[in-house]
């Protein structure tokens, strides 16, 4: 039980470990107790803010954002936290209007701030601002490891791949350690053909670093290739352990993807038709998938027509069903016969390092509406 002596800054520091433990609804309920006691303390309602807006809860976060500006109309995080939510709402020049106000007092020197905003409007699409406030944060701390890395996501994003590299590479000579920023670096250098380069970017990281299957099978074959290794080689046997972690036995899709890959790799100066078959192959099985799912669907229920949604994936695809259909489906393409909660869990785990989104996991709804603000896919309705 609550103690009824804690301070309001004490509720507020025992939320925010919560909150930063992914437990927003205990994060919640603490805050509750800490208003009844300090109605009027700021920092509660910014608290309570956050933890809504953790938990998809716009309306209910806007309220406290709104709350907390009464009591104090400068208050930067509940500015900030106000911009986040009207973007969510539509209102965009509203939202811009707030996270502009923290410039104008003066919180531009606050670099956790100024990568807070980018990342919310990073989040919405609106990457050039983002790029503006991520330069900020720059600016304020020339020894950030992060913001250097968050300008490169935003860098490329926008396509500009050899500003995004050398934003990365200042990101790590400021911080070898900096493990999400040297796997994004690494991937974006396969994916421009700099594979000696992306190689030895690979070769500095450890399996437990990876989050992302993509970059563990880009490592193997990257090994293979340079070294001539075998399959039985040692030195990749923990990388293949670490695969298996991640995404348990690869399916039918995920040795569809090895092949082509692979085949990329051996026959780089293959021509374009070569490598469109391979990929409409694979656009061929994953289409079966969803009819087969959405087959399986109609014999056995018939929903509402209120009850169905659509997504538009990264090629185009559309993909419908209720929330839980969708996530079902998404992770039967990915990772057959793993359980629906662990596969949510591993694709928010594998792109909070890139581009430090969390997606939640705590239900099909939130997981989906959370990968569309990553910009993993589009919610048609």
């Amino acid at each position: 039980m609550t103690s009824p002596f804690l301070s309001s800054e004490e509720y507020d520091e025992r939320a925010h470990a919560l909150y930063n433990e992914a437990k927003y609804d205990e994060a919640l309920e603490l805050l509750r107790d800490g208003l009844a006691l300090y109605p009027n303390a700021v920092e509660l309602h910014v608290g309570v803010g956050y933890a809504r807006l953790a938990r998809d809860e716009f309306a209910w976060a806007r309220r406290s954002f709104e709350e907390a500006l009464v009591l104090d109309p400068e208050h930067e995080d509940a500015l900030a936290g106000l911009g986040e939510v009207l973007l969510k709402f539509g209102s965009i020049e509203q939202g811009m209007r707030a996270f502009d106000r923290t410039i104008a007092l003066g919180y531009s020197d606050d670099i956790d701030l100024m990568l807070q905003i980018g990342r919310a409007l990073f989040r919405e699409g609106f990457v050039e601002q983002a790029l503006a406030f991520f330069e900020r944060g720059a600016q304020q701390s020339a020894d950030s490891a992060e913001a250097q890395a968050c300008i490169g996501y935003a860098l490329h994003r926008l396509g500009r791949d050899a500003d995004a590299t050398a934003a990365l590479l200042r990101s790590l000579e400021l911080d070898p350690g900096f493990v999400e920023a040297r796997v994004y670096l690494a991937n974006l250098m396969f994916d421009a053909g700099r594979r000696e380069e992306a190689l030895v970017e690979f070769e500095k990281t450890n399996p437990e670093d990876h989050w992302d299957e993509l970059g563990i099978w880009r490592f193997i074959e990257l090994k293979k290739g340079a070294h001539g290794i075998s399959d039985e080689d040692e030195t990749i046997k923990p990388w293949e352990q670490r695969l298996e972690q991640i995404s348990g036995e690869p399916d039918a899709i995920d040795e569809l993807l090895a092949e082509v890959e692979q085949r990329v790799i051996e026959q780089e100066g293959e021509s374009l038709a070569q490598s469109k078959t391979h990929l409409e192959a694979l656009g061929t099985l994953l289409n079966g998938l969803a009819e087969q799912h959405e087959h399986e669907a109609t014999q056995t229920d018939v929903l509402a027509s209120d009850g169905m949604h659509s997504i538009e994936l990264r090629d185009g695809r559309m993909v419908e069903g209720t929330w839980e259909e969708i996530v079902q489906l998404l992770c039967d393409s990915r990772a057959s016969g793993q359980p629906v909660e662990e596969f949510m869990a591993r694709e928010s785990r594998r792109h909070y390092g890139a581009t430090g989104v969390r997606i939640d996991t705590q239900g099909a709804e939130a997981f989906i509406r959370g990968s569309a603000d990553a910009g993993l896919f589009r919610i048609v309705r």
